[in-house]
């Protein structure tokens, strides 16, 4: 039997080292991108070019599964006095833009395998009805990486390409910090749990880390 393969963009840190090497664990292909190739293929998402070329070193594998995971928080702990025009257009180059180019550069992949999945990593911070202020360029752009994933889920779904959108928990990263509440290892597992539950019936949703669904 074949084994998956499975692409992860941002798989040089946190929750996508996790991931990465829980799926070679299981003996699926893994592809881990970071933005030096360090620990892995080289993919900086905000880079078009580097996204072509990303894609062409791809060229007629199938992607059974792409995990868009890439993402920075530029702004933590910015004043309301702060946020310049340049932290904007970088967060959203990596966390939105970046998804997006991903997704469009990997298609062909994705169209060859069979019953294909992307997995696109968002945050509770994306909820409207959760705002209590602050971080305001992370939320933005969390929250336009969730609207992206839902009208992806629509568009590709006659494909046969599931689509859904994941809250990884509040987790103990460098992103996270030390004071969040679970560990790498449970957001992983978790998010795993999620990917593999994700089909065409349940495309396009915005899930936990730990299975409930997510309040928009």
């Amino acid at each position: 039997m074949t084994q998956p393969h499975i692409v992860i963009t941002g798989a040089n840190r946190g929750i996508g080292r996790e991931i990465a090497g829980r799926y070679r664990a299981q003996g699926a292909k893994v592809t881990g991108t970071s933005r030096d190739g360090a620990t892995g293929a080289t993919l900086d998402v905000t880079n078009p070019e580097s996204v072509v070329a990303f894609a062409k070193s791809l060229e007629r594998q199938p992607v059974d599964l792409l995990l868009c995971n890439a993402g920075v928080y530029l702004d933590k702990g910015e004043s309301i006095e702060g946020y310049p025009a340049q932290m904007w257009a970088e967060t959203f180059a990596a966390n939105v833009t970046g998804v997006f180019l991903s997704i469009q550069a990997l298609l062909p992949n994705l169209r060859a395998a069979r019953d294909a999945k992307i997995a696109i990593i968002s945050s509770t911070m994306a909820s409207d009805t959760n705002a209590p202020g602050g971080a305001y360029i992370y939320r933005s752009s969390k929250a336009a990486a969730l609207n992206l994933g839902r009208n992806l889920a629509v568009d590709l779904k006659p494909e046969g390409i599931a689509v859904g959108i994941y809250h990884p928990g509040w987790v103990k990263t460098d992103m996270g910090g030390d004071a969040a509440a679970i560990n790498v290892e449970e957001s992983a597992a978790g998010l795993m749990a999620r990917f593999d539950a994700l089909s065409l019936a349940s495309t396009g949703s915005f899930e936990n880390w730990d299975g409930r669904p997510h309040v928009f």
